[in-house]
C-alpha cells in the first residue's frame, strides 16, 4: 500500500517548504503540492508538523565489550525507530586471528539479520593489524563495508592501535575508497595520568575526566592528521569533544586536507560536573572522550552550525548502571574499571531539536543535514538520508507541539538509566516509516523484529570529495 503525506513542512538539508510527499513500495515517488491519492492509499494529514528524512546514526555500539562487560544488542534497535532514526551503522571489532570481512559477515548473519528493527550497516574496527589484514582492507569496500575505525586510545586493550597500524591503514584504504576513522586520544598520556590518580587515591568517577583532559584528545587528533597527510588520505575523526581538537581539524581543513569530524548529542548538553554527582551517580556519565566544560559545549554548537563538524551521532553504548557501571565501585576499583559509554540511541533527535532548534542554535535544515543527510553520504549509503524522489521512503513526521520529559522508564534501549533523565523535551517523532512501512505510530513502535535489512555502503564516500 502506498502512502500520501499531505500539508506538512518538508525539511531537507537545503531548506524547508510546505508540500506533499508520496511513497510507493519502498521509495519516494513524488514530492509536490496538491498530490492526489490513488484508491487504497493511506493518507496522512501532517498539517502543523515537520516531515524529516529518517535519521542515519553513524556511531552505535551493539557489540562493544569492556573488561568483560557487553552492551545491549540489535534486539533494542526499536529504540532507534521511536527516536526517528531508521538506519544505524555499528562498529564491529575484528576478532583476533580472523579477517576483517569474515568477522563482519559472521556478525551480520548471527547478530543482526532477523533481529534488527531498522536498517543497518557496519564499520570495521581493525584490532589485529598483521600484514595480511592490512592487505585485506580494499576487500571491505567490495563487501559493502567502506569504512574502518582504529582506536588510538585504550592502551593494553586488544583493540588499541598504534601509529604504525593507522598509517598503513590510511595508505592501503585510500586507493580503494575506504574511509579511515579514528578514536583520537593519546593512550600513553591517559595511562600515565590514570595510574597517578589511582596511586593518589583519586578513584571516583569524576577523575575519569581528569585522566583524559582536552590535550589528550587534541594531541591524538593532530597526530592522526599528520599521518593522514603523509598517506595523502582522507581522515574522519569520531566524537570530537573539545576546542583544542576542533582547532586541529580547522587548521588541517584550511591547509587543504580532507579531514572531517563528528560530535555526539551528549557532548552538547552534558558536562564534567555530571561526573561529580553524589554517591556513585557519576558513573552513569563515564564515556570517552570525557565530558567537557560549558566552554567546550559552546564551541561544539558553533562547530556544527558552521559546518566545521558535519555529523551528530549518538555513540550509543548500552551498559546497565546497576549491573555494569558499578564494576568500578568498591575496594581496589576505580573510574578506570567503569565500562565507557552512554545509552543515547532513542533521544538523539529529541535532544537536537529541543536544545538545538528550539534554542536557535541550529536551523531545522541544518539539523537534517547533521543527523541524516551527511552521515549517509560519508558512509556511502546512496538511498538514505534525504527526502527526494528515488530515495528510500524513510520518513519521520515530527510533532513540534509535544512537550514531555525524557526518562529511561519510557525508553526502549533495554538499560536501567538515561544520561538525559529528567531533561525537558519539546517535539517528538510521531510517525515513522522504514522503506514505506509504518513502524512508529502515535510515538509507539508498531514494527516487528527482523524488519531492518543490511544496506551495503559504496566506497569513496563524502570524505573523498573536495
Amino acid at each position: 500500500m502506498a502512502v500520501l503525506i499531505k500539508n506538512g513542512t518538508i525539511v531537507t538539508a537545503e531548506g524547508e517548504r510546505k508540500a506533499d510527499i508520496y511513497a510507493e513500495g519502498e521509495s519516494i515517488t513524488a514530492i509536490g503540492e496538491g498530490l492526489q491519492p490513488k484508491e487504497g492509499d493511506e493518507v496522512i494529514d501532517a498539517e502543523g508538523k515537520y516531515v524529516l528524512p529518517g535519521g542515519v546514526d553513524q556511531h552505535v555500539h551493539f557489540s562493544f565489550s569492556y573488561k568483560g562487560s557487553k552492551t545491549r544488542g540489535f534486539e533494542t534497535s526499536n529504540a532507534a525507530a521511536v527516536g526517528g532514526t531508521t538506519t544505524l551503522i555499528e562498529f564491529v571489532n575484528q576478532e583476533q586471528g580472523r579477517g576483517l570481512v569474515e568477522t563482519l559477515d559472521d556478525y551480520r548473519k548471527n547478530d543482526a539479520e532477523g533481529i534488527a528493527m531498522v536498517d543497518y550497516a557496519f564499520h570495521s574496527v581493525m584490532t589485529d593489524p598483521r600484514d595480511e589484514v592490512i592487505e585485506e582492507i580494499p576487500k571491505l569496500a567490495e563487501a559493502g563495508y567502506p569504512t574502518m575505525k582504529l582506536f588510538m586510545a585504550y592502551k593494553g586493550q586488544f583493540f588499541h592501535a598504534d601509529d604504525d597500524a593507522l598509517l598503513k591503514a590510511l595508505q592501503k584504504g585510500k586507493d580503494a575508497g575506504v574511509t579511515i576513522m579514528v578514536h583520537a586520544e593519546n593512550a600513553d598520556m591517559i595511562d600515565v595520568l590514570t595510574n597517578q590518580l589511582i596511586a593518589e587515591g583519586k578513584t571516583a568517577p569524576y577523575y575519569h575526566a581528569v585522566s583524559r583532559p582536552p590535550v589528550v584528545e587534541a594531541e591524538a587528533t593532530r597526530r592522526a592528521i599528520y599521518l593522514a597527510e603523509l598517506a595523502d588520505a582522507p581522515l574522519y575523526v569520531v566524537h570530537v569533544t573539545c576546542k583544542e581538537a576542533l582547532e586541529e581539524l580547522k587548521a588541517a581543513y584550511s591547509r587543504g586536507q580532507r579531514v572531517f569530524g563528528e560530535t555526539c548529542a551528549h557532548y552538547l548538553v552534558l558536562d564534567e560536573s555530571d561526573l561529580a554527582k553524589p554517591g556513585y551517580e557519576g558513573a552513569k556519565y563515564v564515556c570517552s572522550p570525557a565530558l567537557r566544560t560549558e566552554e567546550h559545549r559552546d564551541a561544539l554548537w558553533e562547530a556544527v552550525d558552521r559546518k566545521w563538524l558535519n555529523a551528530i551521532s549518538s555513540d550509543h553504548c548500552g551498559f546497565d548502571y546497576a549491573e555494569q557501571k558499578h564494576l568500578g565501585y568498591g575496594e581496589g576499583k576505580s573510574f578506570a574499571d567503569i565500562p565507557n559509554g552512554a545509552p543515547s540511541l532513542q533521544n538523539r533527535l529529541n535532544i537536537l531539536w529541543t536544545y538545538g532548534v528550539c534554542e536557535g542554535k541550529l536551523s531545522p535544515s541544518r539539523l537534517v543535514d547533521l543527523y541524516a543527510t551527511t552521515p549517509a553520504k560519508v558512509n556511502g549509503l546512496e538511498n538514505k538520508g534525504q527526502l527526494a524522489v528515488g530515495f528510500d521512503a524513510d520518513i519521520v513526521i515530527f510533532d513540534p507541539a509535544y512537550e514531555g520529559t525524557i526518562s529511561y522508564k519510557t525508553n526502549l534501549e533495554g538499560v536501567d538509566y538515561s544520561p538525559f533523565e529528567g531533561f525537558a523535551q519539546k517535539g517528538r517523532p510521531e510517525t515513522v516509516f522504514l522503506r514505506g512501512q509504518k513502524i512508529v505510530e502515535d510515538a509507539k513502535y508498531i514494527g516487528h523484529k527482523g524488519q531492518g535489512k543490511f544496506v551495503p555502503g559504496k566506497p569513496f564516500g563524502a570524505s573523498y570529495e573536495w
